[in-house]
């Protein structure tokens, strides 16, 4: 050991390796110690099994155990994480009651061997830990709370991609054909904002109220929304059935590529909020007759000063399949620009959005603010980016990609849990839109109008209200075939809107009607006048509630516990009974070369008693907190 010693500074340098610990083996070792305590470990030796040809020394457990590690750590690649970990790996495999730590090139192998079977028995793993316990001790639950008190849970639905860099390859006769790596997980796509030249799409399911996700579903290329759109809602269905909840209760979140009417056929039933895709809709005449009536309200977020005018229309049908849906359009003037969203026609941007929520609960306004409220997913996205990234490329083949994507959506879930175990914060509850105010005389209604209405018959054998048709064209068309058009817009003391519709005066005097159409006949001096009455929607008052925890801190809490507090690993020699060398029993079975039993195979890398004890001592963890996960505490 050499020593520089000057003034009261000494700096001493030794020759001597001591590895540090890694910062992120402390949450490690709780992680694992709370999954084994849950009886996942055990679970997935039982129910996660997968036979190839030379499985080797190693099973499922021993290589899950690597991802989980590799999820926690945060390390940018698979040789970093191995890097670190190589010196602490005894005690790292001790905490999964596992020996030896695969090598990378064994985990590699493993992952482009595995099947979609036992990657679809860990999703069910997954799903049934996610609902094995409630989130919080006191069972609480977030909801969003309509204007009448009912309740709804949010599932937000969406696609994440990650891009592919490949780099052009020269071609001749005189080259053998061209395999890449990356051909059985990527293809060519859309790559948004990413840069690369092939792209995989996986679709993730999130419950907006706890940040816990759901699920997640990959494929090559832009994926296949509508077969993950249909695993999402099986998904979703079984959560809502394991917490008691009637399907009625739930309500989905989409963006506008789930925007059709076969999709709205595919969700079963199952309340919805999208953004509409198929434009076609607005040469509806039902559509077109409301955009020339008054609209039901405006909206302006506060973060820009675009003002989009909506109109709501309850009952519409949709796409080919005429699913009949209420859809809100929202008008705005085009600008120079393209619109990147919407549909451009004669100077106005047309956007639309469906939704089977109901008109007494939510206003057109609240509509539109609760599906552009799902921007909220996007920061979930970004911080499942920065702390697991779980799009990056840890296999080349499908099933080991989506094993590694499940592994680190579970860590965020676990994360989540343990979170709240350190800060049990009760449900906040979140003003998501103020009460209705009450409307006063002569002022328009702020919650929407209903369906039009005309008055009946003055007299029998006349014409009434109801044989003048709305045309697409805001006009109204008469039994002569001549067009009234609107004269006077003027609102009722009972909240009503009143549109005066007005023949001319020059189709009127000569037609053939008229005696059947106004008061006295031919010696009435004024055309004939219709009343379109637009009476105000019945809407609850009340406010709009989202219940909710906060999607940040508890994670946070979980991760920078023991992130920059000392830990002390100890690995003890092997036992006494270890270094005796006893004759090996064989068995008839193992003479036949027979196949290893499940057991067999999952005993070959199981931690023996009389290997050498691991002691672990973790600083600056809470009591409550330790005791809540059967940790000694000193």
């Amino acid at each position: 050991m050499n020593s520089i010693a000057d003034g009261s500074v000494i700096i001493q340098a030794s020759c001597a390796s001591v590895p540090s610990t890694p910062f992120w083996f402390g949450e490690v070792a709780l992680i694992a110690e709370h999954l084994r305590r849950q009886g996942v470990l055990t679970t997935i030796d039982e129910r996660v099994r997968f036979a190839r040809r030379r499985m080797g020394h190693y099973e499922v457990i021993d290589f899950l155990a690597v991802l989980f590690g590799y999820a926690i750590s945060g390390e940018r690649t698979l040789e970093a994480f191995y890097e670190r970990l190589q010196p602490f790996a005894v005690p790292f495999m001790a905490l999964f009651d596992r020996d030896q730590l695969p090598a990378r090139s064994t985990l590699s192998r493993f992952l482009a061997a595995l099947t979609m079977e036992p990657v679809e028995a860990l999703r069910a793993l997954f799903l049934d830990d996610l609902l094995a316990r409630p989130l919080t001790e006191e069972r609480q639950r977030g909801e969003l709370l309509d204007r009448v008190g009912r309740q709804w849970e949010v599932f937000d639905i969406d696609g994440t991609r990650e891009a592919a860099r490949q780099r052009a390859l020269p071609k001749g006769e005189e080259l053998p054909p061209a395999h890449r790596r990356l051909d059985e997980v990527c293809a060519a796509g859309y790559t948004g904002r990413k840069r690369g030249e092939v792209v995989r799409t996986r679709t993730a399911i999130s419950q907006a109220h706890t940040s816990q996700w759901l699920g997640s579903f990959g494929n090559r290329g832009n994926g296949k929304y509508r077969e993950e759109l249909a695993r999402a809602l099986f998904v979703i269905r079984r959560y809502l059935e394991a917490n008691n909840q009637p399907q009625t209760r739930a309500l989905l979140r989409l963006d506008g590529l789930y925007g059709t009417g076969a999709v709205i056929a595919d969700l079963g039933g199952l309340c919805f909020v999208m953004r509409g895709k198929d434009y076609t809709v607005l040469d509806h005449p039902t559509i077109q007759a409301r955009l020339h009536l008054p609209p039901d309200a405006s909206f302006s977020p506060p973060e820009s000063s675009l003002v989009r005018t909506l109109y709501d229309c309850p009952d519409v049908p949709v796409g080919k399949t005429g699913c009949r849906c209420r859809v809100v359009v929202a008008t705005h003037p085009a600008t120079g620009k393209k619109s990147s969203i919407g549909h451009t026609r004669k100077g106005v941007v047309y956007e639309l959005f469906f939704t089977h929520l109901p008109q007494d609960g939510f206003t057109a306004f609240d509509v539109v603010a609760l599906y552009l409220h799902r921007g909220a997913f996007e920061p979930m996205l970004a911080d499942e980016d920065q702390e697991i990234d779980p799009d990056r490329w840890c296999s080349h083949s499908p099933a080991g990609q989506e094993a590694w994507q499940i592994v680190s959506q579970w860590i965020w879930n676990v994360r989540l849990e343990l979170g709240h175990l350190l800060h049990p914060d009760p449900v906040r509850a979140t003003k998501f839109a103020p009460a209705v105010p009450e409307a006063k005389e002569q002022q328009p209604h702020t919650c929407g109008y209903g369906k039009p209405s005309v008055a009946t018959a003055f007299k029998a054998g006349r014409f009434s209200g109801q044989d003048f048709a709305l045309q697409p064209d805001g006009t109204l068309r008469c039994p002569a075939n001549q067009s009234l058009v609107v004269h006077e817009r003027r609102n009722e003391a009972s909240g009503s809107l009143r549109v005066v519709y007005a023949a001319s005066i020059r189709s009127c005097r000569p037609c053939p009607l008229r005696d059947q159409c106004q008061w006295n006949g031919s010696a009435t001096a004024k055309p004939r006048q219709v009343s379109v009455l637009l009476h105000p929607l019945v809407v609850g008052s009340a406010p709009l509630l989202w219940r909710d925890w906060s999607r940040r801190p508890y994670r946070r809490a979980c991760i920078q516990l023991l992130r920059h507090q000392r830990i002390e690993v100890q690995v003890g020699p092997p036992t006494c009974a270890s270094l005796e060398v006893s004759p090996r029993l064989l068995f008839r079975a193992q003479r036949a070369h027979y196949r290893l039993s499940w057991e067999g195979r999952l005993a070959r890398n199981a931690r023996v008693p009389t290997s050498g004890r691991v002691t672990i001592r973790l600083f600056g963890v809470p009591e409550n907190f330790a005791t809540s996960l059967g940790l000694a505490t000193a």
